[in-house]
């Protein structure tokens, strides 16, 4: 069951009790898309190494996961890899481009498409379980979280081929072949349930279900067509007793029902305040957020004031992971993200 003991030094960890909604020394601090393209140390260990690869090579993996750590002195450190990963492993023919993200040679629309996804085993991402082993040994303290796309996202990109504006294709299946859908989503979330369980074996002490594009859909559609498949993903990896994060981005409608789907922890993207996204996930929900990511770009005074905002939204709340309301964007300045660590820190000491 990984190394998730009472006794660890990551459960007592800010990160870990927040989650929990316990009392913290400080609020924890991690962000999206940390271990990325906004750091040159990231670019000049990527270089020449196309996206896909370089999320199979362990030593790769260790490095650039533990390289915002080092430099922003965030609480928790978050596994580099991609929401297509499990599909590349399963031998789905894709690729990402850069400027474009996944691109999918053969999209899904039929039935027959579905015997394409087969079940992942541990075996087709040992790359994953390796780059893990690397990081708990490194990370000491510091709690790694996990990570997968949600069954909604990868069916999207599955579905579309690609990126999408209006998700055409996808609404269409959705909408015109329920029990397909219903079909592909279910398979999906199988895939995704297992590889998070790699994940939390091999010493992840959290995951996060990252549903990007679920914002796109009306609460009603959510709770027939997607919910269900949500809901399988977090029960898959319960008995493992570690925190489950559930993101989505422009889900201001939809908070309540992405609580339902079984998270510990609801990310919260910066278009809610954080105390009235707390209304409406309801009790028994630790929240992470939620500073608009653009706020950075803005100067150090500005950034601390809106900063605040959050913390202040944040106040009431059973437990709270600050974190940016989507990942960090590549032209942020690294120096920024550094003094927001230490802003928080210093200012909620307790």
């Amino acid at each position: 069951m990984g190394q998730q003991t009472k006794t660890s030094a990551t459960h007592e960890s800010a990160f870990l009790k927040a989650c929990r909604r316990e009392p913290v020394p400080h609020t924890p601090v991690w962000f999206m898309r940390q271990a990325g393209r906004s750091l040159p140390e990231y670019l000049k260990v990527r270089e020449g190494i196309p996206m896909l690869d370089s999320c199979m090579m362990p030593e790769l993996v260790a490095e650039i996961t533990m390289q915002p750590v080092r430099r922003h002195k965030v609480d928790a450190a978050i596994y580099f890899s991609d929401i297509v990963v499990p599909l590349k492993a399963i031998g789905i023919d894709l690729d990402i481009k850069p400027g474009v993200g996944p691109v999918i040679a053969d999209p899904i629309r039929t039935r027959a498409d579905l015997a394409r996804l087969r079940d992942l085993t541990p075996e087709d991402v040992g790359y994953v379980t390796e780059a893990i082993g690397l990081l708990t040994a490194e990370l000491g303290a510091t709690p790694l979280i996990g990570f997968a796309g949600a069954p909604f996202t990868l069916a999207s990109y599955l579905v579309e081929g690609g990126p999408s504006r209006n998700h055409e294709h996808t609404k269409a299946l959705m909408y015109g072949d329920p029990q397909l859908w219903a079909d592909l989503l279910d398979r999906l979330a199988e895939i995704t349930g297992a590889f998070l369980k790699v994940q939390i074996e091999a010493g992840a002490s959290a995951v996060q279900l990252f549903d990007s594009w679920v914002g796109a859909l009306a609460p009603s559609d959510y709770r027939r067509s997607v919910l269900p498949a949500s809901v399988k993903v977090f029960e898959a990896v319960a008995p493992y007793g570690v925190p489950r994060i559930h993101f989505g981005v422009g889900t201001g409608e939809l908070l309540g029902l992405m609580g339902e789907a079984g998270a510990d922890v609801v990310g919260v993207d910066w278009r809610v305040p954080l105390d009235e996204a707390a209304r409406r996930v309801g009790p028994g929900k630790a929240l992470q957020g939620n500073l608009d990511p653009a706020v950075l770009f803005a100067p150090t005074a500005t950034v601390e004031e809106k900063t605040q905002e959050v913390l202040d939204a944040a106040a009431g709340l059973e437990g709270h992971v600050f974190n940016l309301g989507h990942g960090v964007m590549p032209t942020m300045d690294p120096d920024a993200l550094t003094r927001l660590v230490e802003y928080v820190h210093t200012s909620t000491e307790r």
